[in-house]
């Protein structure tokens, strides 16, 4: 594929077919993503890859987290401290909190994001139900039948964010490419306990994110385009 059209084909599927993906195509994207540069090529990350049974019980175990803490969500406060701990439903990833108070500004995109997105799925503002319903599959991965999990060293502090991110890009390029989709997903860095659960993880490295990866299904969520930056609001001016 010429190189602009992977750069525009590319967007994040909310919706896989239940296609396999072969491990020789999971091990060829991985290899064209190692092409990355990395800060003095450290390459300070590792990455858990889960497919197949293992994908399947690991999307169960984190939607499980996720229906509770909702639950819990809509509880008095009294209940909802206890339940909290005891629930086993508390955030236990590396960084907290993946979602903080947005600026004004970037709340703005996040919300027309959000009502375009639902706007496609034709859910409504006051439908608290279905916007739950779809947020809960960012938990298995839209139906994805692989999820990869990225780990960072801490050791490279902010580097390491940015060598994985640059890392995540090409990887998506590449699956692109090969006529594969894929979804970045922050949300799959709230729990860290269940991937703990299926992989060893080395000693020190910390939960990023997560990444969806498999065929496209013929689904409208995946027409979604979001609106990008204009050059004006992108370009800082020359004082």
């Amino acid at each position: 594929m010429d190189f602009l059209d992977v750069l525009h084909n590319r967007r994040s599927i909310r919706a896989f077919s239940d296609k396999p993906v072969a491990q020789e195509i999971i091990d060829g994207l991985l290899l064209e993503a190692l092409e990355s540069p990395s800060s003095s090529n450290t390459q300070p990350y590792k990455l858990a890859v889960a497919t197949g049974d293992t994908c399947k019980k690991l999307g169960q175990q984190l939607l499980s987290k996720y229906q509770k803490s909702s639950k819990i969500q809509r509880q008095p406060l009294p209940l909802k401290v206890v339940s909290a701990i005891t629930s086993g439903a508390l955030p236990d990833g590396d960084y907290k909190p993946i979602l903080g108070k947005y600026p004004p500004e970037f709340q703005k995109r996040r919300l027309a994001t959000g009502i375009g997105l639902y706007d496609v799925l034709g859910i409504e503002r006051g439908d608290k139900k279905a916007r739950d319903d779809q947020m809960a599959k960012n938990f298995t991965f839209f139906g994805a039948p692989v999820a990869i999990f990225f780990f960072i060293h801490p050791g490279m502090t902010f580097t390491a964010m940015v060598d994985a991110g640059i890392f995540m890009q090409s990887l998506m390029l590449a699956a692109t490419n090969k006529g594969l989709g894929t979804c970045p997903q922050g949300a799959l860095g709230i729990w860290r306990s269940p991937i703990d659960k299926h992989f060893n993880i080395p000693k020190g490295y910390k939960l990023l994110c997560g990444l969806a990866l498999g065929y496209p299904a013929d689904a409208k969520v995946n027409s979604y385009r979001p609106d990008k930056l204009a050059l004006n609001d992108l370009l800082i001016p020359v004082k």
